[in-house]
C-alpha cells in the first residue's frame, strides 16, 4: 500500500465504499461554506493536493488529517464519520459499531456509542499498536471534554504540555484546549475506551 505525504493511504482496487462518501462529505462541508481547495488549505494547514484527493476518494485520510479538518469544520471525529454512516440506532449492537483504522499509525477506532441528535456524549474505543504514536495539533471543538480509560496495555497521553503514563484500570479526565498526543508504550497493544462530551 503506497502512503501519501500528508494525506493518507492508497490501493489498487478501488476507493473504499467508506472512503468514497467520506470524500463526497468532504466536499459538501467546504462548499456549505463556499470554500476554495485553496481557502481550506490556509485554514488547516493541508496541502490543496492532498485535500482534493481526500475529496475524490484517491487517497484514504489519516486520523490527523481528519483531525485538522474537524477542527476547521467544527466537529468531533465522531460526528464527521456518524455523517457518512446511516443514522444510528438507540441500540448500537457491537456488529454495527463502525470499524475505522489508520493504518499509517497503528490506530482503530470504534464508535460504540455513535453521536446522536439530542445527545452530547459519544463512547469510542481506540486501539493503538504496541510502539504508535498519534498527535492531534488541536481539538475539533475547543474544551472537549474527554475521559480516557485503559482497558488493557499502557497508554502515555500528552495533554496541556503535560503527560500522564496509564495502565490498565487508569482513568484521565480533561479538557482538551490544545495539542495532544497517545503513545501505546507496549509491550502488548494499548485497549483503551474514550468517553467524549461536548461543550
Amino acid at each position: 500500500m503506497r502512503r501519501d505525504g500528508d494525506g493518507g493511504a492508497e490501493g489498487g482496487g478501488g476507493p473504499d465504499p467508506v472512503d468514497s462518501r467520506l470524500g463526497v462529505r468532504l466536499a459538501e462541508l467546504r462548499a456549505e461554506r463556499g470554500w476554495s481547495l485553496g481557502e481550506l488549505a490556509e485554514r488547516s494547514g493541508v496541502s490543496r493536493s492532498t485535500l482534493s484527493r481526500a475529496e475524490r476518494a484517491e487517497i484514504s485520510p489519516t486520523a490527523s488529517l481528519l483531525n485538522r479538518l474537524c477542527g476547521v469544520y467544527g466537529r468531533t471525529m465522531s460526528q464527521l464519520l456518524s455523517e457518512v454512516e446511516e443514522e444510528p440506532a438507540l441500540l448500537v449492537r457491537a456488529a454495527d459499531q463502525a470499524v475505522w483504522e489508520d493504518k499509517a499509525s497503528g490506530f482503530v477506532r470504534r464508535s460504540v456509542s455513535p453521536p446522536h441528535a439530542g445527545l452530547r456524549g459519544e463512547l469510542v474505543e481506540g486501539r493503538l499498536a504496541s510502539g504508535a504514536d498519534i498527535a492531534y495539533d488541536r481539538p475539533p471543538v475547543p474544551g472537549l471534554e474527554q475521559h480516557i480509560w485503559v482497558l488493557d496495555g499502557r497508554l502515555e497521553v500528552t495533554a496541556q504540555d503535560a503527560g500522564h503514563r496509564l495502565d490498565a484500570g487508569d482513568c484521565l479526565r480533561l479538557r482538551v484546549w490544545g495539542p495532544t498526543r497517545f503513545r501505546s508504550t507496549g509491550p502488548g497493544d494499548a485497549r483503551y475506551v474514550l468517553a467524549v462530551v461536548l461543550p
